[in-house]
């Protein structure tokens, strides 16, 4: 992801690419501490724009959805 993109106009596909590889650095090891958290606070940010992304889906779903 190119630095100058916005995070609030990542697709859910780029938002859990890039969150795949913050989890992946982390497991990895050999950050420091403040390289650490800093990857932390990014996975939360980036958790949060896809689970956006998929509370969106499911009102989009359940506003077509025939009622019962």
């Amino acid at each position: 992801m190119s630095p100058e993109k916005k995070t609030e106009k990542l697709s859910y596909e780029e938002a859990r690419d890039e969150l795949m590889k913050v989890v992946n650095s982390l497991e990895t090891g050999g950050a420091t501490l403040e390289q650490s958290l800093k990857l932390w606070e990014r996975g939360e940010e980036l958790a949060g724009i896809c689970q956006e992304w998929l509370d969106g889906a499911r009102a989009k779903l359940d506003s077509i959805k025939p009622t019962s």
